[in-house]
């Protein structure tokens, strides 16, 4: 995937604990470690907002593109 979550870097530069952030947000810690980990395929607008407030951080901090060797160069297309 070419989206890359750095949740645990924001955790790790606010002290935060997942479990913490997780019950402030009125997430599951399932849930949020499914995120943290990428495996998720969305996130609705309503959590990201939720986690950008508590982390006191913009989305763009948490959610980096990378490019994915598996997608087709746009350029040679």
């Amino acid at each position: 995937m070419a989206i890359i979550v750095r949740l645990d870097v924001m955790l790790a530069l606010r002290k935060m604990r997942s479990k913490e952030l997780a019950a402030r947000i009125g997430i599951t810690e399932q849930n949020l470690s499914l995120l943290k980990s990428g495996k998720v395929k969305g996130i609705r607008f309503e959590t990201l907002d939720r986690i950008c407030a508590e982390l006191n951080c913009q989305p763009g901090d948490l959610l980096v593109y990378g490019a994915d060797d598996d997608a087709p160069d746009p350029q040679k297309a």
